[in-house]
């Protein structure tokens, strides 16, 4: 997963400073993620169906 986020979603370093500001930061790249894929999956459903 890191390496997803990393390379193909190109998101290099973290741009907040503070321990509360990096936490949050990751937690969005994380959300952005999970909805990324969840919506891939879902497309891959309607082409079957």
């Amino acid at each position: 997963t890191f390496g997803i986020i990393k390379y193909d979603r190109r998101y290099k370093r973290i741009v907040r400073r503070g321990l509360d500001s990096v936490r949050v930061e990751i937690f969005l790249v994380s959300i952005g993620h999970n909805l990324y894929k969840i919506y891939n999956k879902q497309m891959r459903l309607r082409e079957v169906a």
